[in-house]
Formats: structure tokens, C-alpha cells, sequence
């Protein structure tokens, strides 16, 4: 079975389709990230740039802290979502725009960070202009949720759903139990920002690669939810995005009505030289 797709080129902004949903449903950041990310780069009150911020689920844990935030996000319907959620915080500025056409207007940041987001931005460019942002000094901080699903016959039986709908980068490629217990990664064991690391080196110093891990727990209503989400489903026709989580929920709901995951969260620290 093939998995018939809207034309949607703008993967990155199918988010907003759901907004409200994606905001209830994905994961949070665990505290002890955003406090390394905040002593890493001591940031003495100088500001943050958050590319690609969504609904906040990172920028309010670091607004809380007292940073003062420029919010770079291009969907309209997140961004009042955002705005929502930031009411509270004054130090927050929202500005609607892709990275990549935003105008900076000569600011320069002592922090750049990107939660789940980097990927977005397009390749050739998201370097340059990551370093142009940030002043001597500042922190680029990347950070991505991975999920890694724990059950072996879960795993196998969601496996073979993704592989007849031609599904990929999905929550379900990842083995929880394979899934590394040591903070730093092991030698051998790359994280998604890896082959990034050459096109930063020569601006970015001081690299660091850390990984957190944090157990869940998805009842298969929350779970299916979770998957509307997701753009790979976004972009699928309502019939076929309708067949594969019925697949889904049927699965989960003969192993015990739910899932256990692990969300590991890789990130990359470096400094602008």
C-alpha cells in the first residue's frame, strides 16, 4: 500500500494544522537541558533568538528564566499560539518569519537555539546565518526529541505498519531498549548533529554533544494524537492518515492499550568565535 500525499512542499508549516493538538502532545524538555544550556552560556542579560519556536515548547521554560526572547517562527497559526503562551512574559517578541528571510535588522544574540526545529532550515545557509546572529561568544544550542519504543513486539508490529504505508521518519525507528543510558554519546555512536559538525568548524568552538533520556507513557488515544502531529502523517490524505492510526491504535490496544517510550534528547552546544 502506497501512502497517497497531499502536494504540500511546505512540510514545515503543516504544524499549524493542528496547532493547539501539537501543543498538547509532544514532548517537553527536561529542565536539566535548558539549565546546561543556560550554564554554557552564561549569558550576563544579554538576549536569545529561538528559530523555529512552534507553540514554546522550549521558549517558555527559558522566558521563565528570565531571557528575553526574539521568537523566529513562520506559521502564522503557531505564532498566535506563541503569543498565547507568552503573554505572561514581557521579555518575549514574536516575529513571524522563516530564518531565512528574517530580518535581523544588525541584532546580534549571546544565544541561538532550535528545538526540533533546525532541520527546517535549509542547509546551504542555516550555518552563515546561525553565525552572523550570534555575537563573539554566543551560543548556538540545537536540540531534538528522539522516541524510542520499548515493547519488541510493539516495536516489530508498528515497524511493519510504517513499512506498508512507506512511512518514514516516524517515532517508531528507534529500539528504546538499544538506546544509550551515558549522558555523553558513546564513541561510535553518532547523534543527528554530527555530520553537521564540519560546517561548523572554524566559527564554532568548544562542541559538546549531549544526550538526556526521560521514560513515557502514551495511552493509545494520546498516542494517536501524538501521530497527528507528526508531519510525516500530516501530509497524508485524510483516508489514508485515518487507516494507518487505526492500525496503530488496534496494535497498542491489544498490548495493554498504550505504549512505553523513551524520549531521548540529543543536543549540540558551540560557541561563536
Amino acid at each position: 500500500m502506497t501512502t497517497e500525499q497531499r502536494d504540500d512542499s511546505a512540510r514545515n508549516t503543516v504544524f499549524g494544522e493542528v496547532a493547539e493538538l501539537y501543543d498538547a502532545v509532544r514532548a517537553e524538555y527536561p529542565a536539566a537541558l535548558v539549565d546546561t544550556v543556560l550554564d554554557y552560556a552564561d549569558l550576563g542579560g544579554r538576549g536569545a533568538v529561538e528559530i523555529g519556536a512552534g507553540t514554546g515548547k522550549a521558549t517558555v521554560a527559558f522566558a521563565e528564566r528570565g531571557v528575553p526572547i526574539v521568537c523566529v517562527e513562520p506559521d502564522p497559526r503557531m505564532a498566535a499560539l506563541l503569543r498565547r503562551k507568552t503573554g505572561a512574559h514581557p521579555g518575549v517578541r514574536i516575529e513571524q518569519a522563516g530564518f531565512e528571510s528574517w530580518e535581523r535588522a544588525g541584532r546580534t544574540f549571546g544565544l541561538l537555539f532550535a528545538a526540533t526545529s533546525w532541520h527546517w532550515v535549509p542547509e546551504e545557509v542555516r550555518w552563515d546565518l546561525a553565525y552572523e546572529a550570534l555575537a563573539p561568544g554566543g551560543t548556538a544550542a540545537l536540540f531534538w526529541n528522539h522516541h524510542g519504543v520499548m515493547d519488541p513486539e510493539v516495536h516489530a508490529g508498528l515497524a511493519e505498519i510504517d513499512a506498508r504505508y512507506q512511512l518514514t521518519f516516524t517515532p517508531h525507528t528507534m529500539a528504546g531498549w538499544n538506546m544509550s543510558d551515558t549522558i555523553e554519546p558513546p564513541e561510535g555512536d553518532e547523534s543527528v548533529w554530527t555530520s553537521q559538525l564540519p560546517l561548523m568548524r572554524g566559527r564554532f568552538t568548544d562542541l559538546r554533544d549531549i544526550r538526556f533520556k526521560t521514560p513515557a507513557h502514551y495511552p493509545t488515544k494520546r498516542y494517536i494524537d501524538y501521530l497527528t502531529s507528526i508531519s510525516a502523517y500530516r501530509i497524508m490524505s485524510d483516508e489514508a492518515r485515518a487507516a494507518v492510526q487505526a492500525e496503530v491504535a488496534a496494535l497498542l490496544d491489544a498490548h495493554g492499550g498504550g505504549i512505553d517510550m523513551i524520549t531521548r534528547s540529543d543536543m549540540v552546544l558551540a560557541r561563536a568565535v
